[in-house]
């Protein structure tokens, strides 16, 4: 006999992804049983469960609208939902295995929901709150066989405490295949993660293929032909993401990290100079040419073409401005913008240029920190969202960004490319600065980030997982009941083994095996 929490966890995740678009849904599930919360990951804000259980057969589960929801049979996102997380209940019987008959009666999901966007996309203010309510509705279910499941009589009300639940994967330092992005978008539905930030290009490589501008994935691309997105790939990713309830949002970082987009785009780069002589080497985007901004136009019109999603990461850090000091038509330029020896006012006068592109194009614009800290004034940067990502007093950045009334993506205690475990990722308090209410209100979230420099399709999985679920839970749930690592541990570390049953590459928390252990190798 299976236990109960795979499958109230199994379908603790369907309701939450059958909600993605809708005010409100409203579940009642007739069945289930066993403990209270072990496994169930990010705790829901609200969950009673009693000892009171039943039992449940793959034979005699079936899903169904209620009569007053607004989506009914043919909507893709709920009909795909159904099937997905039936394999996720019942892994073996989907497996082919054979299955005893059964005379029980039927076990009926009714799924209710107030509002239906079935060909929509996810959006930044979607609701996600839910309700779950399982209750004794069917006769007794025969529990003798492996194939049967335990569950108990509970009741779960859910919602999110950030809209923003972020990962970010960096596709340029080292490409990823479409599976593993694929199995990546998997894994973030599993822990609720809503947004899916694409760092799709960067200086070592251009992937994506530009219809407006080939030469910039044909010459910048790791290969022009196999380490490349085309469009096409690009729009099967956002398919894919949109079925669990995940936004796509791309990033296309400039002016620095441009490397990889001058060796397709001839004079976009500055050349940088030795006194009054080029050295040959080429620095960030020039932003004193006007066929910059041409360039930029067309691009971004293209990407926001692509990309559906009402926010663009824009990037804007780490600029180095000693190639900009060295170019004498760069610091001519200064002179009659009247910016004096202030590369900072050049650097604002690229990121204007380029906001005021992506508000023209109907789009938030989101720049790293940097942007606010280098006092760079945009004229409608309300309009923008500061994600600050530097170690230190990350939360002092935090206070004086939304001082100003600009909205935060908080990334900094979360970078998954260092080398700590799941309790320093777990230990963050993201509101845990002095300010106002209304000041907490402009942090709409956080990511976890995986920079690329040392990982790619071989070891993604792994260093991710479970490690980024510490960042889930910190971002869904409320933080008074997720204040102890001891209390967390056993449920992330029994939802850790119940990612490697869903085929999920998670390395282990600590010494210890799971009933089902990892078998994709």
């Amino acid at each position: 006999m299976i236990g109960f929490f795979p499958l109230l966890h199994s379908f603790y995740f369907l309701f939450y992804y059958l909600t993605i678009f809708c005010i409100f849904l409203l579940l009642v599930v007739l069945q289930l049983g066993a403990h209270a919360v072990e496994g169930v990951w990010p705790l829901p804000q609200k969950l009673l469960s009693s000892r009171e259980r039943y039992t449940l057969e793959p034979r005699t589960l079936y899903f169904v609208y209620g009569r007053e929801s607004s989506a009914q049979e043919g909507c893709s996102v709920l009909d795909a939902a159904f099937k997905r997380y039936f394999s996720l209940i019942f892994p073996e019987y989907t497996a082919g295995r054979i299955v005893p008959f059964s005379e029980n009666k039927s076990f009926i999901v009714e799924v209710t929901v107030g509002h239906s966007d079935c060909d929509g996309y996810p959006k930044e203010d979607s609701p996600e709150k839910y309700k779950l309510n399982i209750t004794d509705g069917q006769a007794f279910l025969n529990a003798e066989t492996v194939w049967g499941y335990f569950v108990n009589k509970t009741y779960i009300k859910d919602f999110p405490r950030f809209q923003f639940r972020g990962l970010m994967l960096d596709t340029s330092r080292h490409y990823l295949p479409l599976r593993t992005i694929f199995k990546t978008l998997d894994a973030m539905a599993y822990n609720k993660f809503n947004v899916f930030h694409w760092h799709i290009v960067d200086d070592p490589s251009f992937p994506f293929q530009s219809l407006a501008f080939p030469d910039l994935s044909r010459k910048g691309a790791f290969h022009p032909m196999t380490h490349i997105y085309t469009q096409s790939d690009v729009r099967k990713v956002i398919s894919y993401a949109r079925m669990r309830g995940i936004r796509v949002l791309p990033e296309f970082d400039s002016p620095g990290h441009t490397k990889s987009w001058g060796q397709g785009q001839p004079d976009l780069l500055t050349p940088c100079y030795t006194g009054n002589t080029p050295t040959g080497s080429v620095g960030p985007v020039n932003p004193a040419l006007p066929s910059t901004y041409k360039f930029m136009w067309a691009l971004l019109k293209e990407v926001t073409s692509v990309f559906p999603d009402s926010y663009i990461h824009l990037g804007g850090d780490e600029v180095n401005f000693s190639c900009w000091k060295s170019n004498p038509d760069i610091r001519t330029f200064m002179q009659k913008m009247g910016f004096g020896t202030d590369f900072a006012k050049l650097e604002g006068f690229y990121i204007e240029n380029i906001v005021n592109i992506t508000s023209a194009l109907n789009k938030t614009s989101i720049v790293w920190q940097e942007v606010f800290d280098n006092h760079i004034q945009v004229s409608n940067l309300s309009l923008s969202v500061v994600e600050v990502w530097k170690a230190g007093c990350y939360l002092c950045k935090v206070r004086k960004v939304t001082k100003a009334r600009l909205r935060v993506i908080l990334a900094a205690p979360w970078y998954l490319d260092q080398p700590h475990n799941w309790a320093h990722y777990y230990n963050v308090w993201p509101l845990a600065f002095k300010g106002t209410e209304e000041q907490k209100k402009l942090v709409i979230g956080g990511e976890a980030c995986m920079w690329g420099e040392y990982v790619d399709a071989s070891n993604l999985a792994p260093r991710l997982w479970p490690r980024a679920s510490a960042t889930a839970e910190r971002l869904w749930s409320d933080e008074n009941q997720t204040n102890s690592l001891d209390k967390a541990f056993p449920r992330l570390n029994e939802f850790r083994c119940r990612l490697l049953r869903r085929g999920i590459q998670a390395e282990p928390l600590s010494v210890g095996h799971c009933k089902y252990e990892y078998e994709g190798i």
